[in-house]
């Protein structure tokens, strides 16, 4: 079957053409919801983020602390300043009614339930209970050291 050329100019025929390409604007639904997800999940882990360095910024600067106190040749500043450090992180890491009135052997009971392991009743850290109010308390600085830097490394 033959066509015939004037017949063919006769229809007007055109040559076929693709489609446009699609645009990338606006995006699809699903797109958006992605977005979204992934923006919530971005700020999810800034958090995270912002927390752990938080607490190592606070970590750091409560064994700063601890290693500025002074000497083992002051037994009674060395166990006042441990005593103050210990309280003021105890009240920050738990509930304050728990805390704040805890003093004497209460006070050692807890700090060895929150990581003393029995080393405040019976250990080095028992001068916490009577060093603040004897006139020359005799302390071993190196072991109340070690300890206080134990029981802050278990609750910060």
């Amino acid at each position: 079957m033959k066509v015939d050329p004037a017949q063919l100019a006769a229809l007007d025929l055109r040559d076929i053409h693709e489609p446009a390409l699609p645009s990338l604007w606006p995006p699809a639904p699903g797109w958006w919801v992605l977005g979204l997800l992934l923006l919530a999940l971005l700020g999810w882990l800034v958090r995270l983020g912002l927390r752990a360095w938080q607490r190592r910024r606070l970590r750091q600067r409560v064994l700063q602390e601890l290693a500025a106190l002074p000497a083992t040749d002051d037994c009674a500043a060395l166990i006042a300043g441990v005593s103050a450090l210990f309280k003021r992180v105890a009240l920050r890491r738990f509930a304050r009614d728990q805390v704040a009135e805890l003093t004497g052997s209460a006070w050692l009971e807890f700090l060895d339930q929150t990581g003393g392991g029995g080393q405040f009743a019976q250990g080095p850290g028992r001068v916490l209970d009577q060093g603040p109010y004897a006139p020359a308390p005799n302390c071993d600085a190196p072991a109340l050291r070690a300890l206080a830097r134990a029981w802050l490394a278990k609750n910060l």
